[in-house]
């Protein structure tokens, strides 16, 4: 048994959404709340403030006077809310991310109901809140389990259903494929195939702009500009939303031709610091695309991201250490071997899994029940599998 989301778009009323802005608002309160206390606690006593501590300080919280208001939210919603900050701890200490902050009520808002909630032909209901419309454009499978609600920025509505549902093989194809992740062309294939770049940011830059420059001649406060964020908002939220439809595509089509597929392990926080080539890369969603391929894939392998794989040569293994980036086709002087940069790279990504075993690798499966295990940062181990 494994869970998997099934996310829909709700149609609240004026009524609703004022329901929900206020769950989202007293949730974001008691998170905040809830990290400074624990921050104070350990300036204090020099030791952490558990998850069931922390819940008990908010039972004795809403039953102050000044702090009843907090009995109009759901009280589960709340609790959701400090389990998110127990799991954003636990993250920063297993060094998944970084340390918590504090949420604002100008990004994108969400609260999660584990339970009481029903679902009645096209409306789902949420306790404190009522029957909202939504639309189920495929059906649910499995049993749900809990459901998250999230507003964008640009003021649009979402349900999540996370739903634990039986283990079912996906059909997948045979071979390796080696991907080579680039800016000229967003992938290459060790097959040769090279796929273009959509350049989605690119494309709508001229008219994010021109928005950004009308809402910052509004006047802070007034309707225009709120109106002008809002256009803003849905410009840049339809942006993100043609890159993830991209790249989920791609990454469905790799999954289900091959496979294996190879990626490099590259380290996309540190290629942004280049101010040059920054937003090019943030318009790739490198990052995004490697985590679709390793819940997708039959079996994703990452290549280390110091293996020279574009100045090797796929044919006889000679090492050109000059090659400089400006190089995109070179020739190979040991063997002769005429090499397209990208291509030879995507060659090398496919083969070196199964000829140098001593190069780290980190592998990901989607099998149910299968977890990867670091041994810290910086390994130079392979990852290791357990069961659980």
């Amino acid at each position: 048994m494994f869970r998997r989301a099934f996310k829909y778009r709700l149609y609240p009323n004026v009524e609703q959404q004022q329901a929900l802005a206020l769950q989202f608002g007293h949730a974001r309160f008691v998170y905040n709340w809830g990290l400074a206390t624990r921050k104070l606690h350990y300036r204090e006593h020099g030791k952490g403030l558990g998850f069931y501590a922390l819940k008990r300080l908010l039972t004795q919280l809403k039953r102050t006077s000044e702090f009843r208001w907090l009995y109009e939210a759901d009280s589960q919603v709340l609790q959701a809310k400090l389990e998110d900050l127990d799991r954003a701890y636990v993250n920063f200490f297993e060094k998944r991310s970084g340390y918590p902050r504090f949420k604002s009520r100008k990004a994108e808002q969400s609260i999660r109901y584990p339970q009481r909630f029903k679902f009645d032909g096209n409306r789902i209901y949420l306790p404190k809140v009522g029957w909202v419309k939504a639309v189920f454009h495929r059906p649910l499978e499995g049993t749900p389990k809990n459901v998250t609600v999230s507003k964008t920025k640009s003021g649009n509505y979402f349900v999540s259903v996370q739903c634990e549902v039986e283990g079912v093989t996906r059909p997948h194809g045979e071979g390796v494929v080696g991907v080579d992740l680039g800016l000229k062309h967003f992938a290459v294939l060790s097959t040769g195939e090279k796929i273009d770049h959509p350049q989605y940011l690119r494309r709508a830059e001229r008219r994010l702009k021109r928005l950004q420059r009308q809402l910052a001649r509004k006047a802070k406060g007034s309707a225009n500009r709120e109106k002008a964020r809002l256009r803003l908002a849905r410009r840049a939220e339809r942006v993100a939303n043609q890159r993830k439809d991209f790249l989920d595509k791609l990454s469905y089509r790799l999954a289900s031709e091959y496979h294996t597929v190879r990626l490099e392990n590259l380290n996309v926080c540190g290629m942004l610091r280049n101010h040059t080539l920054a937003r090019s890369i943030s318009d790739s969603g490198w990052g995004l695309f490697g985590r679709m391929v390793e819940y997708k894939a039959a079996c994703c392998e990452r290549v280390d991201r110091f293996y020279p794989s574009s100045k090797t040569c796929s044919r006889c293994g000679y090492v050109k250490k000059d090659l400089q980036l400006q190089h995109r086709f070179w020739t190979c002087p040991q063997c002769k071997t005429e090499h397209d940069r990208d291509i030879n790279a995507a060659m090398n990504i496919a083969t070196v899994g199964a000829t140098e075993r001593d190069t780290p690798v980190e592998i990901a499966s989607d099998a149910v029940g299968l977890r990867s295990t670091r041994s810290g940062r910086g390994s130079r181990k392979p990852n290791a599998f357990t069961l659980g």
